[in-house]
């Protein structure tokens, strides 16, 4: 049964986005932790400075490693912030570790080679084979309507692998992801944990879940790279993920900037389809492309909603440019579809007709053959062909 759609009275977030709650005032929770960091002093952030530099000198006291710290990187802007913070600022030596899902973007390429010469860092770069890859995409497009959980996981795992591998006890995250859905406030110091990983980032799977199927036949050893390690394992080496946005103020358009000058960090080329922001995702060709497109085909919003929320909490952009660029950007199917069913060698018809499974009938509701939803301009729209079989309709009539 469909019930009218609505959204924050702040930024461009849905209610029914994942995790987020609407409070009485028709703000949503991420708003809600944003004002919480808005609020926070230079004198909270100085607090925060000293306590970071006491948690790392006591993590180095028992660090048998070469090195100090492992930095799990990408290649995008955050990256080079966090090795900036631990490299340059701290002298510390990272060793920088990336999961390679073979999606780079050109100048994604670069950013994450040059990383090796602008920092003078170790740099351990791990790629599972292209067949894996493509079967996984296959696989988990139409297992959760998620192509690139081969990424979310690798970048999750792969890194504490080697960080035992290493012997490294500290290994440095970015900023606290979890603000996109205001799940923690600033003094719940939350750390990288298994819980997070299975939950949030591989939606519930892990690589056993990859196995047995007819159409995608898997080895368990093709996915080595995917086994989280044991309790006991992280424990013999004391392994903590600390994330350097509980300690320095987070500010993506400002760190960008910074990069760019003094590491010559180089954004897109060329603007995407489906956001307005050309700093963001470089490292993934689909995360602003038909990544995000399935976003918006289950929950009905897409990158340009996130980008602009985080653009106005943090002062940015205002609501009225933000609808704009939503009604601009987030239904936009993207030309990189045509290249990923290309790679993957899937046609467009069960693409389309997989993606329908998983719409959400709290969004969408059918009439005349079409999808229409509710938009935060305050009009419904129909946007494109219903492809699931008729006896699957029902649950997506208006009542």
């Amino acid at each position: 049964m469909h019930d009218h759609m609505s959204y924050c009275n702040r930024c461009m977030y849905p209610a029914v986005a994942v995790n987020l709650s609407v409070d009485d005032e028709g703000i949503c929770s991420s708003c809600r932790v944003a004002e919480e960091f808005e609020k926070l002093t230079p004198e909270f952030w100085e607090k925060r400075r000293l306590r970071f530099e006491k948690t790392i000198e006591e993590i180095r006291k028992t660090n048998k490693s070469d090195y100090d710290c492992l930095i799990p990187v990408s290649g995008g802007k955050d990256s080079y912030f966090q090795t900036h913070m631990m490299a340059a600022e701290y002298g510390l030596k990272p060793l920088l570790v990336t999961y390679h899902g073979n999606n780079y973007l050109p100048e994604g390429d670069f950013n994450r080679d040059h990383m090796r010469h602008a920092f003078d860092a170790d740099h351990l770069v791990f790629g599972p084979s292209v067949e894996v890859l493509k079967k996984l995409n296959r696989l988990c497009f139409r297992k959760m309507g998620d192509m690139n959980w081969h990424a979310h996981c690798g970048i999750m795992t792969y890194p504490i692998q080697i960080a035992i591998k290493f012997k490294i006890p500290l290994m440095m995250w970015g900023e606290t992801a979890w603000d996109i859905s205001g799940m923690y406030e600033p003094d719940d110091f939350v750390e990288f944990s298994a819980r997070m990983r299975h939950e949030h980032a591989l939606r519930g799977y892990e690589w056993y879940d990859m196995l047995n199927d007819p159409q995608e036949p898997l080895r368990e050893k093709d996915l080595s790279w995917a086994k989280y390690p044991s309790d006991e394992e992280i424990l013999s080496v004391g392994v903590r993920g600390l994330y350097i946005g509980n300690f320095f103020k987070w500010d993506p358009n400002q760190h960008s900037r910074m990069v760019q000058e003094k590491y010559g960090w180089k954004a897109a080329d060329r603007p995407f389809e489906r956001t307005y922001r050309t700093m963001s995702n470089l490292d993934d060709r689909y995360e602003n492309g038909v990544h995000d497109l399935l976003k918006f085909i289950k929950f009905g919003y897409g990158r340009a909603s996130d980008h602009a929320s985080k653009d106005i909490r943090t002062g940015y952009m205002d609501r009225a440019r933000g609808i704009e660029m939503v009604r601009k950007h987030d239904h936009v199917v993207s030309q990189d579809l045509y290249y990923w069913l290309n790679y993957v060698s899937m046609s467009e018809d069960e693409f389309w007709a997989t993606a329908d499974r998983f719409r959400d009938p709290r969004v969408w509701w059918i009439e005349d053959g079409q999808w229409w939803k509710d938009n935060i301009w305050g009009q419904a729209s129909a946007y494109g062909s219903v492809h699931l079989p008729k006896e699957s309709w029902q649950k997506y009539f208006r009542r």
